[in-house]
């Protein structure tokens, strides 16, 4: 791959972009309304908390891919062996069914509420989400990388600008949203609120998407350890934005008066805002709404069958000219998991939109203490990544903290999310 010429500061946060079209989505806009209707808005710490720690683990994977040409997958796979490659199997594949059928749903349910032409929004999520599922293969097979990053910044454009813009004009009580900034809790803790809140920790800013960033910068040609200040910037930018759509999705959410329930939270929500910002506000709202579930399915398909292609390499223990082969979007592997990830999925599409998006989001979190320890272990050691490389004790405190808040919180969320 050739590094691109174009060093302007917009060429330059691409795949941060990405990271954040990809992330923002069914987490960040199914996740954080459904939470900002149960909670309000006392939990949008929570979300500048998420992107700050998605950050964190970011930086660190990109760190320890420049300072070895690794991916973070290659590293475990040498330093870990065989119950990596088992454990990480058993994640991936039931993932990725709950994570494309939560962003096939997100599809469908936006596409129904801009083109209601049939009488039962729960059919229409299906055909909405099977129709969009196929035009994310057909945009990743035929355009490659290019395309798929040009389509993910219009996507990211819209959504951006027309969801914020939304949040402000519903015109929210803002003092509360400050005190939600500043004062850290917990609504209806004993209740159903940790569960949410951890969901909504979890969704914001991408799970296991967190990869793709790896193959990304692999794209735009960032190879070595100059290439570090970028990627922060980069990550920096991403996630910022990340942070502000959240917040404004959960802003949307706390406004809703009516109780929108599964598939038809999209429709109240789009109805609730044209009472306050009028017709235009309500289809700014929509089109900003599948910019962000759209670029978010479009980016799993694109970037997922990356992972899973790495992780096939790995296991059967190809040199490194083959798997550099086999990761690639040529490569009959990538498109294998391509197609399956856009079909398998389909079989959620028959549960509700609400349980499916919360289950998602709850089994994303479970991999962030996962990817914690992986980046307390690898950049831990001078002799992996070298002296200017290696965790700064201040990182490393982040790190132990984000293990240990994940562990604690997620298992009393599984525990309020699966009762019995």
């Amino acid at each position: 791959m050739t590094k691109k010429s174009d060093t302007r500061w917009f060429a330059a946060i691409g795949p941060g972009l990405l990271v954040a079209a990809t992330g923002v989505g069914a987490g960040d806009l199914a996740t954080a309304s459904f939470t900002g209707v149960q909670l309000g808005v006392a939990v949008l710490w929570v979300v500048v908390l998420g992107a700050a720690i998605k950050f964190v683990l970011n930086e660190g994977l990109a760190r320890y891919q420049l300072a070895t040409g690794d991916t973070i997958l290659e590293g475990c796979s040498e330093r870990l062996g065989r119950p990596f490659h088992f454990c990480f199997l058993l994640y991936l594949l039931p993932w990725s069914v709950f994570v494309g059928a939560a962003l096939m749903g997100a599809c469908g349910v936006t596409a129904h509420a801009i083109l209601p032409v049939m009488d039962e929004p729960a059919r229409a999520k299906i055909v909405f989400g099977i129709a969009h599922s196929m035009l994310g293969v057909a945009l990743v097979r035929i355009g490659g990388y290019g395309l798929f990053e040009r389509v993910m910044r219009l996507c990211i454009g819209v959504m951006f600008v027309t969801v914020v813009v939304t949040a402000v004009l519903v015109r929210p009580e803002w003092p509360q949203v400050f005190r939600g900034l500043l004062v850290p809790t917990i609504p209806q803790f004993h209740g159903a609120g940790l569960g949410w809140t951890v969901a909504l920790m979890g969704g914001v800013g991408g799970t296991l998407t967190v990869l793709c960033y790896g193959y990304w910068i692999r794209e735009e040609g960032r190879e070595n350890e100059s290439d570090l200040r970028v990627c922060r910037i980069d990550l920096g930018v991403g996630y910022g934005m990340t942070a502000l759509f959240g917040m404004a999705m959960v802003i949307i959410g706390s406004q809703v008066e009516v109780e929108g329930k599964g598939a038809g939270l999209i429709v109240a929500l789009a109805d609730r805002l044209e009472g306050s910002v009028g017709v235009v506000g309500r289809w700014a709202f929509l089109l900003g709404a599948w910019g962000a579930v759209f670029s978010s399915l479009l980016g799993v398909w694109q970037a997922v069958p990356y992972i899973f292609a790495d992780f096939v390499s790995l296991a059967l223990r190809e040199p490194k000219d083959a798997r550099s082969r086999r990761v690639s979007t040529r490569s009959p592997t990538y498109r294998w998991f391509l197609y399956a990830l856009a079909v398998v999925p389909i079989i959620g599409l028959r549960y509700g939109f609400r349980d499916i998006q919360k289950y998602y989001a709850v089994i994303g979190a479970a991999f962030m203490p996962f990817l914690a320890a992986v980046l307390l272990y690898l950049n831990g050691h001078a002799s992996f990544v070298g002296h200017r490389m290696k965790n700064r004790p201040a990182t490393t405190v982040v790190l132990a903290i984000v293990l240990t808040l994940f562990c604690v919180a997620g298992w009393f969320s599984i525990r309020a999310t699966f009762p019995g």
